[in-house]
């Protein structure tokens, strides 16, 4: 008997490219801008992404039946804030550096569409098995996004990919020059929008 069942394979895929929450959605955007100078803060930062969206996808789900409906909202965001915190703390204490980086965007996921939108649309209405493997689902194609457009902004602007130099020096000397417009904010916008796109191309997706 397969792990996995089709459906259950369909929750985690398909956020990746036919329904993927930045691509198609256009959620959780600021992030993708912000943390993306460099591959390794976009790799944490899909990391604490997964880590907060599947577990309190999964501990929602087990909690709906007795969570009233007047304030679902504020017991999600206490639940989320918690996972959000704990996972702050872990990044401090194990990653310092990255940590302090990242600062207020890891804190930021408490107010992250992707995961409200997940928690209201999903959780609430499915069982802890499938929520965590929407959350899972979700969590790898934000950082699909996420790490595509960090590879993109530190190769070109930096000449580096994961801090190794990959540009020779002899190209430096010969006159070549990194892209600097790759380490602001309008060198995100222009990446992001061609990985968009492209995407889009690929999955044959229309928006109507």
């Amino acid at each position: 008997m397969p792990l996995l069942s089709k459906q259950s394979k369909n929750t985690i895929v398909d956020p990746l490219m036919a329904n993927n929450p930045i691509g198609l959605q256009v959620l959780g955007i600021c992030s993708a801008l912000a943390v993306t100078l460099r591959i390794d803060t976009a790799v944490v930062m899909t990391l604490a992404v997964i880590t907060v969206l599947s577990i309190s996808n999964t501990v929602i789900s087990l909690l709906r039946s007795m969570i009233p409906s007047k304030v679902r909202i504020i017991v999600q965001l206490s639940i989320i804030a918690s996972m959000v915190i704990l996972t702050d703390l872990i990044l401090q204490a194990y990653m310092y550096d990255i940590s302090k980086e990242l600062t207020v965007f890891v804190s930021l996921i408490i107010t992250n569409c992707i995961i409200m939108g997940r928690a209201e649309a999903f959780a609430m209405q499915n069982g802890p098995w499938k929520s965590f493997l929407d959350g899972l689902g979700n969590g790898m194609g934000y950082g699909l996004i996420l790490i595509a457009v960090a590879f993109f902004r530190e190769f070109l602007g930096s000449g580096t990919i994961y801090g190794f130099q990959v540009i020779p020096d002899s190209f430096y000397a010969a006159g070549y020059e990194n892209m600097g417009l790759m380490t602001l904010s309008p060198g995100a916008f222009i990446i992001l929008g061609l990985i968009v796109w492209a995407q889009r191309i690929i999955g044959k997706v229309e928006q109507e």
